[in-house]
């Protein structure tokens, strides 16, 4: 099953500072702002920011992926022996996963 590296996610201390820096710095274009939530248009991967938390420190990355049948890649994956710590979801107007790489990494996927 196709799975494509959608969004890398990157946790920020000052959301402000940060779409700053990647806007009139390095003149990526802005797709979207929020406190919350912030994406770049960097071609066929989107650059996301976040805020850090405790969870996941400022500096930290995380990578989104996006699959054809979420519910199918889930149900092959974890038989495989995949370990998901959220099985499919709604949030945020899209349904999503999350399971764990090899390293313990927590990676989200969602629906293309």
């Amino acid at each position: 099953m196709p799975t494509h590296l959608t969004y890398v996610i990157l946790f920020v201390d000052n959301m402000d500072q940060a779409v700053q820096f990647y806007r009139d710095r390095l003149g990526l274009p802005l797709k979207f702002q929020s406190p919350e939530w912030s994406e770049f248009g960097t071609g066929a991967t989107t650059l996301a920011l976040h805020p850090a938390s405790a969870v996941n420190p400022a500096g930290k990355l995380g990578l989104g992926f996006s699959v054809a049948d979420l519910q199918a890649f889930y149900e092959e994956m974890s038989s495989s022996g995949v370990k998901f710590t959220q099985p499919p979801k709604s949030e945020v107007g899209a349904v999503v996963a999350r399971f764990l790489d090899a390293e313990g990494n927590e990676c989200s996927v969602s629906q293309a």
